[in-house]
Parts: structure tokens; sequence; C-alpha cells
């Protein structure tokens, strides 16, 4: 493999041969029942990946999209403490690995800065073992030294004190008490967590309940949110979520029929600090909206809650900046704060 390959093109060509040698329907056949699994309501005991097949044909699937998901949150992190790279990570129910290649992605090694310390840390052997063949084809080092460790994930966990823990696409899986002891643990060991979950409501609310025990254990929102307040939400009318572009497989297409070469993962996230981060003023909160001669963003703010801003021609380069803001983006761009808009 190529060392220059970034690190999403890197993981996607280690995805390419997982499925070699499996029928197509039968991958299809096991990530259908895999998501019937993930979806259900009921909290499960025991890892739902059971083998080899069931891991490479998951992975195949959602590995890339638990990987964008992820590096946004990332992402968004490393904006709101930009002089801050982790050394030591934890990576809590990691599966086949998307948060460690997604912290690679975001903190790329650099010669002088000290190779990172990895743990994934989850409970389905055959997802640690597909895991490790993966990044043992990684060309970067920092991916081949990550350790990769099974253990029950809930109550009674002990997390070795790190820079970052990550727990992605897992609180749905575990009972309410295994959640909260996983959360709170994750607060005593990290200086910064980052929590994802799929963007639908029930993802969301999970996401609000461990942002209220991180903040609870004195860590501080570096992101999404531009506080670390109670959500301006009301319970139950709406919920905070985000998209992050997926390019989708031949797999991808099989399982969920149509044509489009990719696909928009909808995510629920927070990123927690015990050291000093700036979150953004604002940040929009749903896909901008085109009017003639004027863009409408929806905003969580730093102190007026939920509101709606109306950008028109008549701010210039400020509307120019609205244009090219999307989903997800800090308002308003840092060139642009000179000039705010109106509200309504």
């Amino acid at each position: 493999m190529n060392a220059s390959l970034p690190t999403a093109e890197a993981l996607r060509a280690a995805l390419a041969g997982l499925l070699d040698g499996l029928p197509p329907s039968q991958a299809a056949r096991a990530v259908e029942r895999l998501i019937a699994n993930y979806r259900g309501d009921t909290p499960t005991g025991t890892p739902l990946l059971r083998d080899r097949s069931d891991v490479a044909a998951y992975a195949a699937y959602r590995m890339p999209a638990t990987f964008e998901a992820v590096r946004s949150a990332l992402d968004a992190l490393a904006v709101a403490a930009p002089g801050w790279v982790p050394a030591s990570h934890v990576d809590v129910g990691g599966g086949t690995g998307a948060a460690v290649w997604a912290a690679e992605a975001t903190w790329e090694e650099e010669e002088g800065n000290g190779a990172r310390t990895t743990t994934v840390l989850d409970w389905a052997e055959p997802a640690l073992a597909l895991g490790r063949e993966l990044a043992a084809e990684s060309p970067v080092p920092a991916l081949r030294a990550v350790e990769w460790r099974r253990g029950r994930i809930g109550t009674g966990l002990s997390l070795p004190e790190c820079d970052l823990v990550t727990v992605s696409y897992v609180l749905n899986e575990l009972t309410d008490g295994d959640r909260g002891a996983l959360v709170a643990e994750a607060a005593r060991a990290g200086q910064a967590v980052v929590i994802v979950e799929p963007g639908t409501p029930d993802g969301y609310r999970r996401v609000i309940e461990a942002r209220d025990v991180l903040i609870g254990a004195g860590l501080r929102v570096a992101a999404p949110c531009p506080h670390s307040g109670a959500c301006p939400i009301e319970p139950g009318t709406d919920w905070c979520h985000f998209a992050a572009r997926v390019s989708r497989s031949s797999l991808h297409r099989q399982v969920k029929g149509g044509s489009l070469a990719y696909e928009d993962e909808k995510f629920s996230y927070v990123a927690a600090v015990r050291f000093d981060a700036e979150p953004v003023r604002a940040r929009v909160t749903r896909k901008p909206q085109t009017r003639k001669g004027q863009m409408l963003l929806d905003l969580c703010t730093e102190t007026d809650g939920l509101r709606r801003e109306t950008v028109t021609k008549r701010h210039g380069a400020l509307y120019r900046a609205a244009r090219d803001t999307s989903w997800g983006d800090a308002w308003p761009p840092h060139d642009a704060r000179d000039h705010p808009p109106r509200s309504r």
C-alpha cells in the first residue's frame, strides 16, 4: 500500500478486500440482520458480531460511516483546541477500530511529536481480530502499533488515564446502569472525552444524558455546543444531529438499493475536555436554506439559545461566506465576525 495515501483512502483500500470469497448475497444478509439488531430497543449483554464473516460484512458496510462521523466530531474538537494533540487514546467499544483511524486522520503523527499510544477495548474478539488485521495493513505506523484488548464494557470497567477517550456507537448496546458507569469512567480517565451516537432522537437523548454526566464530572463542552449550559432544545420537540458524507461501496448499494455514489451519515455527538478550549460562538444546526438574495441559517448560539439568522446580499463578504457554510459549521466564520447579520 502506498504510504502517501491519506488515512481515509488507506482505510477504504484496507476494507476493499474484506469480502473476497464471501458471496455478495451472504454479506448482504449478514448486514441486514446486524442492522436490525443494532437498531433494536433491547440492550444486549453479549456482542452482536459473532464471527469473522459477520465482522467482515458489517465492517465493510459500516466502518466508513463510523470513521466519517467520528472524524467530524474529532475535527470539531481539534478546532476548539488547536494547540492540543492527544498523546494517548483509549477507544471503548471500538470494534474494528474506526475511531483510531479517525484520530489518525485528525491528528496525523508528525516527526518529533512522539508516537501516540492507543488501545482499542471491545468485548467481541472477532471484531478486535479484524481491526488488528486492518491496522496491520495500514501505511501508518501509529495504527500498526495499536493494542487490541478484549473486555466487558460497562459497570466495573477500569480505564487507564489518557488524553483522549472515544465512545462511538456503543451506548445503545448497554443497559442504563452500564451506560452511566461507562460515561462516568470515561470522564474520570480522559482529559478529553468524545461520544458519538446515531443521529436519531434516541441517539441524541443518549448523548445529552452523557453530556450531563461529563459536565457533572467537571469537564467543559468543547463541541458541538457553544456552551456547557442546558441544551436549548425542548425535550421531545427536536433533536440535535449532524451529517457526514460517506462514499458508498457496492455492498452499500446492494443492501440499500439506489445508485448514488454517496450517502449522508447522521450522527449526534459531544466532545468535552478538562483543559482550555474555545467553543464556537454559534453552530449551524440545520442545512442552510437558500432564498433569493438571502441565506437562512438555523443556529445554536452561545448566549441566545436557538435562533435563525438571515444573511442578505447587502452583507457582502458575510453573504458569500454564508453561501459556503454547511450544516455543522461554526458561524460566523472567523474572518467575518466583525459584520454580524440581523436575526429574526
